[in-house]
């Protein structure tokens, strides 16, 4: 039987559980770009953006309630409007 960690929280649908291993990548290369500069910074910028996908990517495709799939949403459309950014994309009414 696994623990309530393991499980996540609530038990019987959860909202909330230890992160897994695209999300502590992400969290992870967001420290290094936090107290870097320079090339290294970006690169970590990119590692952040590429584990952040492709956790919404999971949480989207196999999320085990809609909330967890909403989370995958949210993810996707904050890297999508990220990339858009820095390639420079306009923003509606301006």
């Amino acid at each position: 039987m696994a623990s309530r960690r393991e499980r996540g929280w609530p038990a019987d649908s959860p909202l909330l559980q230890p992160p897994n291993a695209p999300l502590l990548v992400a969290q992870g290369s967001w420290l290094v770009a936090a107290v870097t500069r320079g090339p290294v910074r970006a690169c970590a910028r990119v590692v952040f953006l590429a584990g952040l996908a492709v956790w919404a990517w999971q949480e989207l495709a196999s999320g085990v309630n809609w909330v967890r799939r909403l989370y995958g949403v949210a993810g996707l459309a904050y890297v999508g409007s990220r990339i858009g950014a820095a390639l420079g994309a306009k923003r509606p009414g301006r």
